[in-house]
């Protein structure tokens, strides 16, 4: 077990007791990771902060069921904060309306462009996706989740899921190819 290890279990022990200055470094520990998440799912910083409040606070709430054996703190810390910005995501979407985006049609983006794409610039255009859309891109994409995954998770069907990475790709494709018309 390496000192890092050591020191985690040290916070995790204190957080289990209620400790709040364990908590504080947990979060200190996890924050930049963990908010670099949320942003990929959020539409600008005040969401994504509030997703990952949320999100750690459901981590403090139930750290007594974290079990290192099944898997790392990383990890178990990662899994609650995209639910958590899944749960962001499904309430704003119910507070919004958004009208279906109509005559799309398949575009094809010459590959250099992507390569000229900076990385916070292609984050400013995923945020402009509906959400739904832009939470399968973010699962199947970013974190790697197949479609039977992301069905379960946002309690849709394979197809579905599907269907709005396919979105994805043709509304981000739209975009970069409109920018690079400009």
């Amino acid at each position: 077990m390496t000192s890092e290890d050591q020191n985690i279990d040290d916070i995790v022990s204190g957080c289990k007791a209620g400790n709040r200055q364990a908590q504080e470094k947990l979060y200190r520990n996890f924050y930049r990771a963990m908010m670099s998440i949320c942003l990929r799912y959020t539409k600008n910083e005040t969401d994504a902060m509030e997703a990952l409040n949320t999100g750690f606070y459901k981590v403090f709430k139930y750290i007594q069921r974290y079990e290192p054996a099944k898997a790392s703190m990383y990890t178990w810390i990662r899994t609650i904060v995209i639910n958590s910005c899944l749960d962001h995501l499904k309430l704003k979407e119910k507070n919004e309306q958004h009208k279906a985006l109509t005559g799309t049609t398949d575009l094809q983006t010459d590959p250099g462009i992507i390569s000229k794409i900076k990385s916070e610039h292609l984050l400013h255009l995923v945020r402009k996706l509906p959400p739904a859309t832009q939470a399968v891109f973010n699962l199947f994409i970013m974190e790697g989740y197949s479609h039977k995954e992301i069905a379960k998770l946002l309690k849709i069907s394979d197809g579905t899921s599907k269907w709005h990475l396919s979105e994805a790709r043709k509304n981000l494709q739209k975009m970069i190819n409109e920018e690079d018309t400009n």
